[in-house]
């Protein structure tokens, strides 16, 4: 299936009704990846651009793209103010590269005016690995996900500065920098394990919205 802005959501097959409700935010960058990843996974996957689309999911996905533009956006779209009331009211969100930006509680290099929507207890840098052209690929070893390594992609990707208490590295790279950290339910990764073939991280963040569903 071809996604596109207009499309309000992507299904799961006949699994789709069983599936947990998980939204991706649609507002610029790699959403349609994301969304292909969840739907596979079984999910029921929603394109979220407006506060009524993220208050009918039970999960969110932040994707890679422009940290500062999606903060520009979400607030254009009235979007910043209920995102951050979702992840202080304790709702399952995977931010990978921008995504992670978004999630971070304090960026060192933001530029003036540039906001987050906080949550994660970790400090970021923008593009720490350089332009498009220095992007690069590695194997991780993050023991939540298994003994098998994870093949990471990082294009102009964010990297955790410092992590806080309250928060805890799942992954760093040969010169421990940390690339991956989870907070309850939130969860961040430098990399784009969504262009990989590598659905573990989903699959983890799955577990997540199931578990607080159940609680419910």
């Amino acid at each position: 299936m071809v996604t596109t802005l207009r499309s309000e959501s992507i299904g799961a097959g006949d699994a789709a009704s069983a599936g947990p409700r998980v939204g991706v935010l649609a507002l610029q960058g790699d959403f349609r990846e994301h969304a292909h990843v969840l739907s596979r996974l079984g999910a029921r996957v929603s394109l979220v651009r407006r506060p009524e689309e993220l208050a009918a999911v039970d999960g969110l996905v932040i994707p890679g793209g422009e940290s500062t533009v999606m903060d520009k956006l979400s607030r254009a779209y009235g979007l910043a103010e209920p995102l951050k009331a979702a992840v202080a009211a304790g709702m399952p969100v995977y931010g990978t590269c921008a995504g992670l930006i978004m999630l971070a509680d304090t960026i060192l290099d933001a530029i003036a005016g540039q906001q987050t929507l906080g949550g994660l207890d970790v400090v970021v840098r923008r593009n720490a690995f350089g332009s498009q052209n220095q992007s690069f690929e590695t194997d991780l070893d993050i023991p939540a996900l298994g003994d098998r390594p994870v093949h990471a992609v990082f294009i102009r990707g964010p990297v955790v500065e410092s992590v806080g208490p309250r928060a805890t590295p799942l992954a760093t790279l040969s010169d421990g920098r940390v690339v991956a950290v989870e907070q309850g339910n939130l969860l961040g990764t430098s990399f784009h394990p969504e262009i990989t073939g590598e659905y573990r991280f989903h699959e983890y963040f799955l577990g997540k919205v199931r578990d607080r569903s159940l609680a419910a």
